[in-house]
C-alpha cells in the first residue's frame, strides 16, 4: 500500500509537470518563437514547479507526520499512566469487530504483552510506527516527478525547427498525458478508458487555451 501512494503521487507529479510546462511555453511560442525566449521560460517553469511541488509536499506531510506522532506520544503516555483502562479498551475493539468477550480479551491481552503501543495504535488509529512518512523524501519525490514529466514538454519545444514546435509539443504532451491518465487509473484499481480521456481533453483544453491567449498578445504587440 505503501509502495502504491508513492507510485501514484509520482504519477501525478509527472502529469502536474508536463501540464503546467507544456501550458507555458506553449502559451510562450503562440507570442514569440525565439529559442532563448522558450528556453528562459521553459527552464523558469520547470525549477519553479519542482521547488513548489517540493515545498507543498513537505508541508503537508510535515503536518500529517506531526499529527501521527502525536497520537503516538498520547498512547504511549496512557499506557503507561492507565495500562488496565487501555487493556479493557482493547477487548472493547476486538469484542466491537465480532470477538467473544473471552477471546477478546484473551487477545488484548496477548497483543499487549507482545507490543501494546503496536497493538493499540493499529487497532484504535490504523497506523504503525514504522509508517510515518518522511517529509524530505515525500518533498525529493514529488520534485523529482515533477522534472521528470515537465522535461518532456520543454525538449518538445526546443528541439524541433521552429515551425514545427508548437505541433510536435502538442502531440507529446498529449501522448504523454494518455500515458499517465491510464497509468493512475490502474494504480487507483479504475478503468483507464475514462480516465485517460480525462486527463488528455484536460491538457487539451489548456494549450489550446494558453496558445491561443499568447498568439493574442503577440499579434496585439503585448510582448
Amino acid at each position: 500500500a505503501t509502495r502504491l501512494n508513492w507510485l501514484r503521487a509520482g504519477v501525478l507529479g509527472a502529469n502536474d509537470g508536463i501540464v503546467s510546462v507544456a501550458a507555458l511555453v506553449v502559451g510562450v511560442a503562440g507570442a514569440s518563437n525565439d529559442f532563448g525566449t522558450l528556453l528562459a521560460a521553459g527552464l523558469a517553469a520547470v525549477i519553479g514547479g519542482a521547488v513548489s511541488m517540493a515545498l507543498g509536499e513537505y508541508v503537508s506531510v510535515s503536518s500529517s507526520k506531526d499529527s501521527q506522532r502525536a497520537l503516538i506520544a498520547q498512547e504511549t503516555r496512557e499506557l503507561l499512566e492507565q495500562p488496565g483502562e487501555e487493556l479493557a479498551e482493547l477487548a472493547a475493539l476486538y469484542r466491537a469487530k465480532g470477538l467473544s468477550e473471552e477471546t477478546a480479551l484473551r487477545v488484548a491481552r496477548e497483543l499487549t504483552a507482545r507490543d501494546a503501543l503496536a497493538a493499540h495504535l493499529d487497532a484504535e488509529l490504523n497506523i504503525r510506527e514504522e509508517d510515518v512518512a518522511s517529509p524530505w523524501h515525500a518533498a525529493a519525490a514529488s520534485a523529482v516527478s515533477f522534472v521528470a514529466g515537465a522535461a518532456l514538454p520543454l525538449l518538445a519545444i526546443l528541439l524541433p525547427p521552429e515551425q514545427l514546435r508548437v505541433p510536435v509539443t502538442f502531440a507529446a504532451t498529449l501522448l504523454a498525458l494518455a500515458g499517465t491518465g491510464a497509468a493512475g487509473a490502474r494504480l487507483g484499481g479504475a478503468r483507464p478508458g475514462r480516465a485517460t480521456l480525462r486527463v488528455v481533453a484536460g491538457g487539451a483544453l489548456a494549450l489550446a487555451a494558453t496558445y491561443l491567449i499568447g498568439s493574442w498578445l503577440g499579434v496585439s504587440g503585448v510582448l
